[in-house]
């Protein structure tokens, strides 16, 4: 026993100076903790957790080696429960609780694109009829559907008819949650308008820094028409309303998506290129080169330049993430530190979590610092190679170039195919090629082409710039068109990302030789991927879609209509077919709108509108009916019509012996803020129904 206490006190001896570098990791537990409850807890809860999380910080040095670190960490978990839970409850603002149809009146302050392709606007000061301002959401999201001339101006308040209700929420249990996502953006309501959009109120020099950015953006794509404009316009100020839906994909399925969005990359090409560029003309004045510290000031000037994109490109969270990380470099050199890092990696991640908890949640908070901590975990062994280790000076930067890519890809493949269901089996090559002209030519005539701009000299950098983004894209669309370039992967349960985040985290921050036991939580992941199964039935929360599984795949109950829903359903499934081939797989269709499918113990019927409902015949005990119309007259089999289904979400089915296992979103997801009003307490996760015993 006093052996195995003084080994651990050893062990825990060898982490002085690193542990540091948990301090995120532990922040992370406490807001992922936050995330995962079923219940809002109390504000008198939140209070009380920050309150002990400080009093545990400053105190826990007093505890000793063994019990300090164990507190401090205990510590920063009750803070990050704390900080998510405040985040939360700041951002929170009115939801539409019921379908609204009428005027909608708002200010533009976001121009994007839907999954469908349709323009979309988001509005701020939003006015709706008949609605008190203390119920009207804070913002709505509405998508220009039908064939429209209107020209939306950043800052314009508009006016249009349309259809809005509350933000979905996941389209399976244990899926995305795009309600809480709309919540921390602050939308209260989404819909679409199909009639002319009509402007009320000029910007009136309202957001200034938004009509700049889409100026720019219109700007470079007249001077570079086409998806090259589109692609250029996105770089430099983050506006990709002009790119098309099939550059899009390639993108994704060539794993070049990264270089449209402005992330760590983009922020630090761009800074590295100015850092470069100042120091090499401060080296050119000898006078300043020899007395003055120019590094310092070569930092400041990238810095300056990076808070300079950061403000052009729109200051999304993605892009401020990553200034963040290139400000913590930066100032790391001024103050004669060490850039890269895992202590500067620590730092970002820290002010990140700090500021927006819940991009622990996206992929890009995840990639983005997987992708980080992974290169400088491995650039910093390689310094420790003993020099007959280390490659020739000639071969160093084609083999640093491999290296990166390779690492970056194999840091970030596993939260991407958990994310997103594919994998890119050509990514590393798509990358090798674009990556390295991404750095050489891309950002720095961006940099030359934002300079020149306001002496109508831009085109000396966009030339250049258009060249080399053909290239990317000819890559991307030769990569995805490529036979095999794209495996789809079903979705892991939801233990499987934080086993494998916290057994590499093992890994790579603690010290000695205990190290390989993080391989044991990424084995443990990897099998429970593997054995990870799908819902035999699923429906969705509208009751409009129902998705079964068979041998050859989930066979849909309509072939159309839906198709967000049905996309994710077969995304998940890691099935790359389309809707309309997987609606072919269902048996029994009676043309009427009855779709009908032969479980094992039971039937499953799906009804489709108010026709098909008239003509429905009614069901036997072990039936079990979904109607995408609500049911007038209570039935003597299992039910689900839109009435029951508002009130559980979508709803998922599981084999099992004795009959099915039933578990609803609103049974995982329980009741949050961003549900709207309280409801009951949370019940079960899983209800089992056997034939015979329905209700």
């Amino acid at each position: 026993m006093r052996r195995g206490v003084n080994a651990l006190i050893d062990s825990l001896l060898l982490q002085r100076g690193h542990l540091f570098h948990w301090t995120p990791v532990f922040l992370a537990l406490g807001i992922g903790w936050y995330f995962s409850l079923r219940f809002e807890p109390p504000l008198w809860v939140l209070w009380t957790a920050c309150a002990l999380g400080v009093a545990g910080l400053l105190t826990c040095r007093r505890f000793g080696i063994l019990a300090g670190p164990a507190a401090c960490g205990l510590a920063l978990v009750l803070i990050g429960l704390a900080l998510a839970g405040a985040r939360a409850h700041q951002v929170a603002g009115p939801l539409l609780t019921f379908r609204y149809y009428g005027p909608i009146e708002g200010r533009i302050v976001k121009i994007d694109r839907s999954a469908s392709d349709a323009l979309r606007l988001t509005l701020d000061q939003v006015v709706l009829e008949r609605m008190a301002p203390k119920r009207t959401p804070l913002r709505v999201r509405v998508s220009l559907h039908g064939r429209t001339a209107f020209v939306p101006v950043p800052g314009a308040v508009v006016m249009t008819t349309g259809h809005l209700s509350a933000p979905n929420g996941p389209v399976e249990p244990g899926g995305f949650d795009f309600r809480r996502n709309a919540w921390f953006q602050r939308i209260g309501a989404v819909g679409y308008t199909r009639v002319p959009v009509v402007t009320l109120a000029p910007p009136g020099g309202a957001l200034p820094v938004f009509a700049a950015r889409m100026a720019l953006s219109g700007h470079v794509r007249d001077a570079l028409p086409g998806e090259t404009g589109a692609f250029a316009a996105a770089i430099m100020t983050g506006d990709r309303s002009g790119i098309g839906q099939d550059t899009l994909q390639a993108l994704r399925d060539s794993n070049l998506a990264h270089l449209l969005a402005i992330s760590g990359l983009h922020m630090g090409l761009l800074a590295g290129f100015l850092f470069a560029t100042l120091r090499l003309m401060f080296l050119m004045v000898p006078p300043l080169a020899l007395r003055w510290p120019i590094k310092k000031f070569a930092a400041l000037g990238a810095l300056a330049g990076a808070a300079g994109y950061l403000v052009l490109s729109g200051g999304n969270i993605a892009t401020e993430r990553a200034f963040i990380m290139v400000a913590v470099a930066l100032i790391a050199i001024t103050l004669d530190r060490r850039a890269l890092t895992l202590r500067a990696v620590a730092m970002a991640a820290l002010l990140v979590l700090g500021l927006w908890p819940e991009a622990l949640l996206g992929p890009g908070f995840q990639m983005s610092f997987a992708a980080t901590t992974a290169l400088v975990a491995v650039f910093a062994m390689m310094r420790n190679l003993p020099e007959g280790w280390r490659a020739p000076r000639w071969l160093a930067p084609v083999l640093a170039l491999f290296l990166s890519s390779f690492v970056a890809g194999a840091a970030t493949a596993p939260i991407g195919m958990a994310h997103f269901n594919q994998i890119s089996h050509f990514g590393l090559v798509a990358n090798l090629l674009s990556v390295p002209l991404m750095g050489l030519l891309v950002m720095p005539a961006a940099v030359v082409a934002a300079l020149l701009m306001p002496f109508g000299l831009d085109w000396i950098g966009l030339w250049p710039m258009q060249l080399g983004l053909r290239w990317i894209l000819w890559v991307a669309h030769a990569v995805a068109g490529a036979d095999g370039s794209v495996g789809q992967v079903a979705a892991p349960v939801q233990p499987v990302l934080p086993l494998l985040a916290s057994g590499a985290l093992f890994v790579i921050l603690w010290q000695g030789r205990a190290r390989l036991f993080g391989a044991v939580p990424m084995i443990v992941a990897v099998v429970l991927w593997q054995q990870s199964a799908r819902p035999l039935v699923l429906i969705s929360e509208d009751g409009g879609l129902v998705g079964v599984m068979t041998a050859a795949g989930r066979a849909l109950s309509r072939s159309s209509g839906a198709g967000f829903v049905a996309g994710n359903w077969l995304e998940n499934d890691g099935d790359g077919v389309a809707q309309a081939q997987a609606a072919a797989r269902w048996p029994r269709q009676d043309g009427q709108g009855i779709a009908t499918y032969d479980l094992a113990e039971f039937r499953l019927v799906h009804v489709q509108g108010k026709r098909a409902l008239k003509a429905f015949a009614g069901c036997d005990k072990d039936d079990i009916v979904v109607s995408s119309t609500p049911l007038a007259a209570p039935l003597p089999c299992l039910t689900f019509d839109p009435a029951k289904l508002s009130q559980t979400g979508a709803t998922a089915m599981y084999a099992h012996p004795d009959g099915l296992r039933l578990r609803s979103v609103s049974d995982v997801t329980g009741h949050r803020l961003w549900h709207g009003a309280p409801k009951s307490p949370p019940k079960a996760q899983y209800v089992l129904i056997r034939p015979t015993s329905l209700p």
